[in-house]
């Protein structure tokens, strides 16, 4: 079977852009804040949410590819039936809340210069 240079060249510009894509796109992308993230672990820094709540995603957005790294506990039960049973235990009564090494929490959306302050972590 003879290729022509035209069925080639498309060939190559398929491979090009695959190789693009996957260098863009690929699951280990490094995040703008990943030592920030790493860094509020470190510290205990938890975020308790809900598959569901629009805060929490707002929240897991503005960390980017760096979310991977943070320490995430989902409170909500399949289909919206309830809260798990560590989140109960926990006293969890709205998303999303953070909470620190020393016990303190902060609820609702809190800035990454806020997290920063809060647990000393450097935000680059």
């Amino acid at each position: 079977m003879k290729i022509g240079k035209r069925h080639l060249l498309w060939i190559l510009i398929i491979l090009l852009a695959g190789s693009v894509a996957l260098v863009l796109f690929g699951g280990n992308a490094t995040g703008q804040y990943d030592d920030f993230a790493k860094c509020l672990a470190e510290k205990d820094a938890k975020m308790y949410g809900a598959y569901w709540c629009g805060h929490c995603a707002n929240q897991k957005k503005e960390f980017g590819a760096s979310w991977k790294y943070v320490d995430y506990v989902e409170c909500s039960l399949p289909n919206k039936a309830g809260q798990t049973q560590i989140c109960e235990q926990a006293g969890i009564k709205g998303y999303p809340t953070w909470e620190f090494s020393d016990g303190s929490r902060l609820e609702g959306e809190v800035s990454l210069y806020g997290l920063a302050q809060k647990t000393g972590c450097e935000l680059v």
